[in-house]
């Protein structure tokens, strides 16, 4: 350490900067942008202690720092990184640096690092050079096993090379773990896990609304039993974009778990408005970040990528972990005219496959429309037809409330017809709301008007923008169809178009709906009939492209039913990925991956959480199988009345049906249903009174016997003994 006595002071004033910014986080490009021209004009030999001192407290000097070093040009930048030791004699003061300089300029390289990883660095070389004597050295047959089988093949299956024996293993990095809580092999409650060594973060948290065997259930939402279990893990929540089906369970998790959020503006607007319903407002952090942004979560940094979809500010995330960098694009398409103006970026999805992706994880929901997505824009084109043919009619147009752009071009097109603009429904006005005032959302003053003002205007100067392109039942457009709405009555001066396709499950809803309109005399726009409608995810040409530009490793295909992965995986399998490399999962896998390969390694609580009200999770498959049972064959109850005390019945028994018969009509069958109960309680012995449980179980079979045998129908009995 002799030339550190020689070490001028601002030189180690400015080492210990380094270091200093190095331990705060902070942007070490940023720092030695500003101090390269300083670096310049210093000693050689100052330069190197420079570079032995930061390599001395394990830290990697970014190869910018090369061209102060005195590299002249990238390549020798590079040949520098690679050749680090190499001794040349030390240039004179004023004179050209020499590279080397007989220091352990080791210490550069491309990027932070760890220490233990500068030894592996400087074998590269060593490395490279034995991998080409093993190409050229002799192939020997290898005989693979049933447990082999399952791990990735090898580019040239059955025959492995001849491996030199003074080269090391390619080593295994810190284990990364991907469990997707939800939207597998299903549409909605989108909910994913990354946990690598003692940090773990959570991409969305969304909803799924209920199907037909869910009666009196509002919503379903993930299980959160893992992420409870694993709270002092959790770094935060990103968020891709604000539909109900990636943020509409975060109020439920944010009451169990309180964890930073992430995300874009409106997104986290969106989110803001949800935890002012849950009394959650100013006790979650949320934080803006813009797209090519970073977030730190542990040891796990995941960057923004801007992404088009049918809601604003929508992203990707590129994920960079010790094993390797996992992107996963959100939902998305590939729109070159976007309303917003903001193309996707390709670029740096391309930039990142440059650099090597380990896995990929990519939105599935089309992968079974061939070619491209069309243009949001072409939905305008369409409705500028369509309000020229609606000349004289009052328009109503139902879409989905977060389509922030289909709304913004049905506000064009009245403006551009001088009509004025009503909104209907709660979710369409709170999202609207937010839009304008984030400036999403552009709209001339006096264009929307109250609802109480409609009737001031005549019908062909109105536009309705309402909820309920889904034939939800409480929607503001189903109960117009059905004349329960209070301030609109469809008339055949209406002209009604439903901008939307139905989602898998909703097709008869919607039906419905339209046939209820037709009734009305309404004119009714729907489906395929006009371009009224596009699609907010990625078909199959699109997904392809992003294959081809991300390059990935492994392929995981997300968002999407089984028969949507299935296709997406066999979309890969065209642009050359080897089979064993895409991974089709279910909810609750833990997908693990080291670098070197990725398997399924166990299973995480995983499942479905049904919300009933305010009730969250006390719905669960018996309520659902006794719900169904009452909706599919009514209810009889029996009601006995019993003295305790010498164990005698004192009344009944009685009969109470419900959603069976309607008991006037059916007397007959009721008395003697009465007599057969009557018959069994008068065979029972004293001591048999007293055996509750026993008793109840003799009527209910009693009765259910009789039931089956002359009606075929077989109804929940609930038998009630009361104490006189």
């Amino acid at each position: 350490m002799s030339d550190a006595g020689r070490l001028s002071d601002t030189v180690l004033f400015r080492c210990r900067r380094f270091l200093s910014n190095l331990s705060k986080n902070r942007a070490v490009s940023d720092f030695f942008l500003s101090e390269i021209p300083q670096m310049d004009s210093l000693f050689q030999k100052e330069l190197d202690f420079f570079c032995y001192f930061a390599y001395t407290e394990s830290v990697w000097i970014p190869k910018i720092f090369v061209s102060a070093a005195g590299a002249d040009t990238e390549r020798e930048a590079y040949h520098l990184n690679r050749e680090p030791n190499r001794k040349q004699p030390a240039a004179p003061r004023g004179s050209k640096p020499q590279r080397g300089g007989g220091i352990p300029l080791s210490a550069i390289g491309r990027k932070i690092m760890p220490a233990e990883l500068v030894s592996e660095k400087l074998e590269k070389r060593e490395r490279k050079k034995t991998k080409t004597e093993a190409v050229q050295a002799p192939a020997v047959t290898k005989i693979v096993s049933a447990e082999s089988a399952q791990q990735p093949a090898p580019r040239t299956a059955g025959v492995q090379k001849a491996q030199p024996r003074n080269e090391r293993p390619v080593r295994a990095k810190t284990p990364v773990r991907i469990i997707p809580l939800g939207g597998l092999g299903e549409i909605g409650k989108n909910m994913t896990v990354i946990e690598c060594a003692n940090d773990m973060f959570i991409i969305d948290c969304g909803l799924a609304f209920p199907d037909a065997e869910m009666l009196g259930v509002d919503l379903v939402i993930p299980d959160f039993t893992y992420v409870e279990r694993n709270a002092d893990k959790l770094r935060g929540i990103v968020l891709t974009h604000g539909h109900e089906d990636h943020i509409g369970g975060l109020a439920y998790l944010l009451k169990k778990v309180n964890t930073p959020v992430y995300g874009t503006r409106l997104t986290l607007a969106l989110v803001e408005a949800k935890l002012k319903e849950h009394q959650l407002n100013g006790k979650v952090e949320l934080n803006i970040v813009q797209p090519r942004k970073t977030i730190r979560m542990g040891c796990m940094a995941v960057e923004l990528i801007h992404v088009n979809h049918s809601i604003p500010d929508a992203v990707g995330l590129a994920i960079h972990t010790p094993a390797g960098v996992l992107v996963h694009t959100g939902d998305f398409k590939v729109d070159y005219s976007p309303i917003d103006g903001g193309i996707i970026d390709l670029g740096r999805f391309g930039e990142l496959g440059s650099r090597g992706v380990l896995a990929l994880m990519a939105d599935s929901t089309n992968a079974e429309r061939p070619g491209y997505t069309p243009t949001e824009r072409k939905v305008g084109e369409s409705f500028d037809k369509l309000f020229a043919a609606a000349e004289g009619k009052r328009i109503i147009i139902a879409t989905f409330s977060s389509n922030i752009h289909r709304v913004q071009q049905i506000i064009d097109c009245a403006e551009k017809n001088g009509r004025k603009v009503a909104v209907f429904g709660r979710s369409m006005v709170n999202v609207i709301t937010i839009a304008r005032e984030l400036g999403y959302l552009t709209v001339k003053d006096g264009t929307i008007i109250d609802i109480e003002l409609m009737n001031r205007y005549s019908a062909d100067r109105i536009v309705l923008i309402t909820t309920g392109s889904q034939g939800e039942p409480m929607s503001a457009l189903t109960r117009m169809a059905m004349g329960d709405h209070k301030k609109v009555n469809i008339t055949p001066q209406d002209f009604i178009i439903i901008s939307a396709t139905p989602i898998p499950g909703n097709e008869k809803y919607v039906t419905r709906v339209v046939n209820e309109l037709m009734k009305s005399g309404a004119h009714v726009v729907y489906e395929r009939m006009y371009e009224v409608h596009v699609s907010g995810h990625a078909c199959q040409e699109e997904l392809k492209l992003m294959l081809a530009l991300t390059k990935p490793k492994y392929f995981i295909p997300v968002h999407g039913e089984y028969k949507h992965l299935k296709k997406h995986a066999e979309l890969a399998l065209e642009t050359g990925m080897q089979r064993d490399h895409i991974l089709i999962g279910q909810i609750g896998d833990i997908i693990e991956t080291n670098g070197i390969d990725m398997k399924i390694t166990g299973q995480a609580p995983a499942g479905r959480v049904l919300v009933d009200g305010l009730g969250v999770g006390d719905v669960g498959s018996i309520v659902l199988r006794d719900r169904k049972h009452l909706a599919q064959d009514g209810l009889i109850i029996i009601v006995l009345g019993i003295n305790r005390g010498d164990n005698v019945i004192v009344s009944g028994p009685e009969l109470i049906s419900r959603g069976f018969v309607y008991v006037r009509e059916s007397e007959e069958l009721m008395e003697e249903a009465r007599n057969r109960l009557t018959d069994a309680l008068e065979r029972c012995a004293p001591h048999e009174l007293r055996d509750w449980n026993a008793l109840k179980g003799r009527m209910r079979d009693v009765l259910s016997d009789y039931i089956f045998e002359t009606t075929k129908r077989s109804p929940m009995i609930l038998p009630i003994i009361m104490e006189v």
